[in-house]
């Protein structure tokens, strides 16, 4: 079976390693920024903040500085404002303009009013596995919220929660780019930028299963955290955060070029 792009071939069942040597002939030119939940949809929330808000900051910054730092490169968003948007929308709009690459943005949270967890972690839809539902079941439960939902997501049901990670796996083709991508970023978090990481894992988030291209989903800190909290809202937390994403975008671009 041969991929759209001979840069991004389909991987075998079982992972393998993430480098691949692309051909020269594929172009790398359109960056979709998803910021995550917004509308009535607020998110994780922390103290004085919600997971909506900060991920739409960070991700209006981070267009700029594609904008401003890497050329040839065209950034859409799928939501500029506090707008609700389907997360079935949200992969359309990765889908219909041919990206190639996804990146949608986050906030963590963990059970606690107060948490003690932090840090980032970067998710790639992988392989389902028990023990690995939560962060997704969370994630996917945004899909309540939307109009005819059971008619648009086939097999999700809020009387299935727990099984509801049951769509077809992510196109293997996209899965190295995606782990690649990912460990690049993760580099930059945990190296360049200090920041504690829980790496990169496989989860079954929709948004990124319907999604035709590499992907990743960022959950940049843990907002219910009161550390994370503070650093996520500051203008220095969020302007590192857009650091560290923009020069793994440069590194991951290299690549094609």
């Amino acid at each position: 079976m041969h991929a759209t792009f001979p840069a991004l071939s389909q991987t075998t069942r079982k992972a393998k390693k993430t480098e691949e040597v692309p051909e020269r002939s594929f172009k790398f030119k359109t960056i979709v920024i998803d910021p995550g939940h917004g509308g009535k949809d607020p998110g994780a929330h922390g103290s004085y903040s919600n997971e909506k808000t900060i991920a739409l900051s960070i991700a209006k910054k981070l267009k700029v500085a594609i904008n401003n730092e890497v050329s040839g490169v065209e950034v859409i968003m799928t939501r500029s404002t506090d707008k609700f948007i389907e997360l079935h929308k949200r992969a359309d709009i990765a889908n219909d303009n041919k990206a190639n690459l996804f990146i949608s943005i986050h906030c963590n949270s963990s059970p606690q009013n107060v948490g003690t967890s932090r840090g980032v972690l970067l998710l790639v839809y992988g392989y389902h596995r028990k023990g690995e539902q939560l962060e997704a079941i969370r994630e996917n439960a945004s899909i309540f919220i939307e109009k005819d939902y059971k008619k648009k997501y086939s097999g999700y049901g809020e009387d299935a929660a727990v099984n509801a990670i049951v769509l077809a796996a992510f196109q293997q083709r996209y899965r190295k780019q995606s782990v690649h991508f990912g460990n690049l970023l993760n580099h930059e978090f945990k190296v360049n930028n200090g920041r504690k990481s829980l790496g990169v894992r496989e989860q079954g988030v929709l948004v990124l299963q319907q999604s035709g291209m590499p992907g990743l989903l960022i959950e940049t800190g843990y907002i219910n955290n009161p550390s994370d909290e503070r650093y996520l809202n500051s203008a220095d937390g969020q302007n590192d955060i857009v650091q560290s994403i923009l020069t793994a975008i440069k590194k991951y671009k290299e690549s094609f070029d």
